[in-house]
């Protein structure tokens, strides 16, 4: 086990040139992504925390019900290993066996995230240390990942469950960890791996002093070891560097972790991780800025991820949307949901919302029609006493059926009947947003506003688009691919490289549209500022130049395009004070002084277009923006659908068009259905192109073309 120990440590000294070294020595063996025959549905499954023995009875009602998969033991170390060195998988066995006699599936995650109480009490150094504080026990995810000791029991531990599961018929796949992060560990270890990381990367002290500005404050070294790493820089690039670091500490462990399972899986088996996404406002919103989700799931056979949500009548399927597209961009291919609410979430009863009738079943087609082959609930039962009693499951407390866990059954059996034709869905995007987590991480520490920051930024871009049902792919700075889309759309793009910046120029010159936003171009790959006029490399391409910026609060906006009469058309947050060069202004501030700057911008570069937007829109206004850019791409006309009706698109197994087609509202509603003849998969009743479709509240049709 010290070799492998050894090889997740070799991983990290490897530096910024690591992924290509472990390319050649796990990727290689990753097959492409399994294809699978039917939907996945289901649940995380704890027998264990059961208040009296059921687990006959469980499977027969999940059986029924229509579940055909659970995920199972990931978060009991201490009853695997009950004291050091002293195993036992029976009750595990139980529930496999279990399990496979009622014909349902398991996905089994790696225990790793949660260590037993005999392990710190033990090896108390194995406990996390941030530049901030010292973990104590008694909660999760508390240990140092770079830990030699911690890293010796999580390879037997695991080693020991997937010897054991890999070999039985239930066991489909495994999940490596849980909801995986570096944890901002800053211990003497993970000092020292970060010290021979930029050993890797600079080379030599005066790079790294010429690439950081350090001789700022007196920072600059002679030698290596007068390298300081601690909490209290006041330096750009080294956090920048920092975070690069922490994010390159939990892909590498999870390359490690998954390169243990797959020596011991079936061909037949897959190997997952479950990505969290930006926890805000109480739901996912946002790309995960402390972890690098594009690097970890190249050692993933399948990318997973955990959606949470607000529901009743703030549920519009937005959320599910950006992260269904920013899961399937991962690996440009379909993905599990490994975790969703099924009742009320939290772990107490502050905030708790029931979810109206028919929205558990809209959201899980929702989670297919972004490519999803798998939805299930965490968890099964809502557990008694624990730190999310009220994080309640399929099963309320009383452990007995109930209105939710029936609508779930209904919508099972349906996907049994209908999921042949769901499962597989490939999408062909002609619109991709490029995300930036170095931009992210740097306007983290750096921020351009007190209330807002990137990701609620990205988020609405992402939304103002789904609610004119332009679908969209994610695309990240590494490997853009920018040359397969009809329009980019690029939130601030703070850090960039040279080349980066070279290839959006090209893009544009040769055909491409792009939307800019503000703050783009500023900073190079070390956050120095560019010692350029802005937006630097990409004025040319833009059209237009500024050298002063600042906060606002609200300016109403006047605009060359048309603004819905009850959407407010207004600026917030930031402003660039844009001066036109070769661009055409579409957009000014109302304001005495800022009226003599436009605030959104077009410009024709080569054969194609750049809008720059040196601002914060309103909700009305990025709508009403992409509506005029749609519209000019042909991409959109006066007789769309529009939101609160949702279309989602997609070729089957079969090479048929699927639609899915929602109404996220508590009214019924009509329309007229844009589409080539079909069938209603759910209602089995044909349809014409231009006939009447009636949609319930909060219903859904799903159409396969002929």
């Amino acid at each position: 086990m010290r070799k492998n120990i050894v090889l997740f440590i070799a991983f990290v000294l490897t530096g910024c040139n690591s992924s290509e070294w472990i390319d050649k020595k796990i990727e290689s063996a990753v097959p492409s992504a399994p294809h699978f025959d039917e939907i996945l549905y289901g649940c995380a499954y704890y027998h264990e925390y059961m208040p009296y023995e059921r687990l006959q009875r469980d499977m027969k009602m999940m059986k029924e019900c229509g579940i055909n998969v659970i995920r199972i033991g990931e978060s009991t170390w201490g009853l695997y290993e009950p004291q050091e060195g002293e195993f036992h998988f029976e009750w595990f066995d139980r529930v496999l066996d279990a399990a496979h006699q009622w014909g349902i599936k398991v996905i089994v995650g790696t225990p790793t995230y949660a260590i037993p109480q005999w392990m710190a009490k033990k090896h108390p150094d194995i406990l996390v240390k941030t530049f901030h504080e010292q973990a104590e026990y008694g909660g999760r995810q508390n240990m140092d990942i770079t830990n030699k000791k911690y890293l010796f029991y999580a390879e037997r531990i695991i080693r020991k469950q997937v010897q054991r599961a890999a070999m039985h018929p239930a066991v489909i796949g495994f999940q490596v960890d849980n909801e995986t992060k570096s944890y901002a560990t800053a211990s003497e270890s993970a000092k020292k791996l970060f010290l021979e990381y930029l050993k890797e990367k600079f080379k030599t002290p005066d790079s790294l002093n010429k690439a950081w500005t350090l001789n700022y404050w007196s920072h600059n070294i002679a030698r290596w070891d007068d390298f300081n790493v601690a909490g209290q820089w006041a330096n750009n690039a080294y956090w920048l560097e920092w975070n690069r670091f922490q994010r390159k500490l939990s892909r590498d462990f999870l390359a490690w972790q998954a390169s243990i399972v797959r020596q011991y899986k079936r061909p037949d088996q897959f190997i997952t991780q479950n990505f969290d996404l930006y926890w805000r406002n109480d739901q996912s919103t946002g790309p995960q800025p402390e972890v690098d989700h594009w690097g970890a799931a190249r050692f993933m056979d399948i990318a997973g991820i955990d959606i949470y949500h607000r529901v009743q009548d703030d549920q519009d399927g937005s959320v599910i949307a950006f992260a269904g597209d920013y899961t399937r961009s991962l690996k440009m291919t379909n993905y599990l949901v490994l975790e969703t609410q099924a009742q009320a979430k939290g772990g107490s009863s502050v905030n708790q919302q029931v979810i109206y009738d028919g929205q558990l079943r809209q959201n899980v087609y929702a989670h297919l029609a972004c490519g999803a082959n798998m939805v299930a609930y965490w968890p099964w039962h809502s557990i008694h006493n624990s730190a999310e009693t009220f994080w309640k499951g399929l099963l309320s407390h009383d452990m007995d059926t109930n209105r939710v866990f029936n609508e779930a059954c209904r919508t099972a059996h349906e996907l049994k009947k209908i999921g042949k034709k769901l499962v597989n869905l490939r999408k062909k995007n002609k619109v991709a947003i490029l995300y930036s987590q170095d931009s992210f991480n740097a306007l983290l520490m750096k921020p351009f506003s007190t209330r807002i920051n990137y990701a609620d930024v990205i988020n609405e871009l992402h939304a103002c688009l789904y609610k004119l049902n332009i679908e969209v792919d994610f695309i990240v700075p590494d490997k853009p691919a920018l040359s397969n889309y009809e329009v980019v759309i690029i939130p601030p793009l703070y850090i960039s490289s040279d080349s980066l910046l070279q290839a959006i120029d090209e893009y544009v010159q040769k055909g491409g549209t792009a939307l800019i936003c503000f703050k783009s171009g500023f900073c190079n790959m070390n956050s120095a500022v560019r010692p350029v006029v802005m937006p630097g490399l990409l004025r040319k391409a833009c059209g237009i130049k500024y050298q002063e910026f600042c906060n606002i609060d609200k300016i109403p906006l006047q605009t060359t395009f048309p603004v819905p009469v009850n959407g407010e058309s207004y600026a917030c947050e930031w402003v660039e004070l844009l001066l036109v060069e070769t661009a055409t202004p579409v957009a000014f501030y109302r304001h005495p002084f800022y009226r003599r700057y436009p605030a959104v911008t077009e410009n024709k570069y080569g054969t194609g277009k750049v809008y720059y937007q040196g601002t914060v829109l309103s909700p009305a206004a990025q709508t009403a923006l992409f509506e005029k850019i749609f519209t000019e791409k042909r991409m959109l006309d006066k007789s769309s659908l529009r939101f609160p009706v949702i279309v989602r698109n997609g070729t089957n197994d079969e090479g048929k068009q699927i639609r899915y087609i929602f109404n996220y509202s508590d009214k019924p509603t009509k329309i007229r259905y844009p589409f080539n003849e079909g069938t209603d998969l759910l209602s089995t009743k044909k349809i014409n192109k231009n006939e009447e479709l009636a949609l319930e509240p909060w219903g859904i049709a799903i159409i396969e073309e002929k």
